[in-house]
C-alpha cells in the first residue's frame, strides 16, 4: 500500500490558521466553475503527500476555479491547484495552494476552511465554443488553459471529491476535511490543452502534467457545508480521523 513520505512540517510552513472550527455553511450562488484534472509523472508521488494521505495510480493532479458573482465580500474569482489523493478509503484532493483576486474572501476562507490563498488575478472566459483560464501572481503567470468544442452533459454526471487542506488548527497542525456540494445549473465537458502550468510557483515544483483529461465548466450553486472531521498528517485516517465538536 503506497502512502506519503512527505515531512508534515513541510505542509505547516505557511500554512493558514484556523482559530475555531464553528464556520457555519456558506453558499455561493450561480458561479461559474471549471474542474479539470491531468495525469503527472509518477517520479515522486509519495514525496509529494504527507504520511496521512495515499497516491493514486496513476497519479493525478487537478485546478478548478470559481467566478463567484456575489458573496458576503463581494465578487471574486479564485483557482486552486489539488493533488488527488486518498484519505483512508475515501477520495479526496489535497490543496497545494489557490490564487484569489479578492483579498478580503481570501482571509475569510484561509480563516474559516484552511485556504491557503495568495492575491493575483485570475481570468475565467467561458463561450459557447472555447473556455480560457489564465492566473497570474506579481505579473509571472502560473497557468493557463483553454478547453475547446465543448459538450454538454447532465448534472448529475459530474464527480466532486472533498478536499483536504493543511492548516494549523485548535487541535494542532492537521488535514482539514472540505466539502463542497454543487447543485449544478448547466454543465459542459470538453478536451483540456495545458499552454502553461508553473508547479513550483503553485507550491510543489514535482507536479509536472503528462496527460491532460477532458474537464467540465458549468454553472452551480456551490456549498461549503461546516468542518465534520480533521486527519492528522502523520498517521493514516484509520488512526489519525478526529471528529469536530459543533461549539
Amino acid at each position: 500500500m503506497l502512502v506519503g513520505t512527505g515531512d508534515p512540517a513541510d505542509y505547516e510552513i505557511g500554512a493558514p490558521e484556523m482559530s475555531s472550527f464553528d464556520a457555519g455553511a456558506m453558499t455561493l450562488s450561480d458561479s461559474v466553475f471549471l474542474q479539470a484534472l491531468f495525469e503527472i509523472r509518477s517520479q515522486g508521488m509519495c514525496e509529494m503527500l504527507p504520511p496521512g494521505l495515499h497516491p493514486t495510480l496513476p497519479p493525478v493532479a487537478g485546478f478548478s476555479v470559481f467566478d463567484v458573482p456575489d458573496s458576503e465580500w463581494g465578487a471574486f474569482a479564485m483557482a486552486q491547484l489539488r493533488i488527488e489523493c486518498r484519505s483512508g478509503l475515501r477520495p479526496r484532493g489535497m490543496l497545494v495552494s489557490a490564487v484569489i483576486d479578492n483579498e478580503a474572501a481570501g482571509d475569510g476562507l484561509a480563516r474559516r476552511f484552511g485556504f491557503r490563498v495568495v492575491a493575483g488575478r485570475i481570468e475565467l472566459a467561458r463561450a459557447y465554443d472555447e473556455t480560457r483560464v489564465s492566473v497570474e501572481v506579481a505579473g509571472r503567470t502560473w497557468l493557463r488553459t483553454s478547453m475547446r468544442g465543448p459538450e454538454r452533459i447532465g448534472e448529475g454526471d459530474t464527480q466532486f471529491v472533498s478536499s483536504v487542506h493543511p492548516a494549523r488548527t485548535p487541535r494542532g497542525f492537521r488535514l482539514v476535511q472540505v466539502d463542497t456540494r454543487h447543485t449544478i445549473h448547466r454543465v459542459e465537458r470538453a478536451p483540456l490543452e495545458i499552454e502553461i502550468f508553473e508547479g513550483a510557483a503553485w507550491g510543489q515544483e514535482r507536479i509536472v502534467p503528462s496527460l491532460p483529461l477532458p474537464g467540465v465548466v458549468g454553472i452551480a450553486d456551490i456549498a461549503i457545508d461546516p468542518i465534520r472531521f480533521v486527519c492528522r498528517p502523520d498517521v493514516l485516517a484509520f488512526e489519525g480521523t478526529e471528529p469536530v465538536q459543533e461549539s
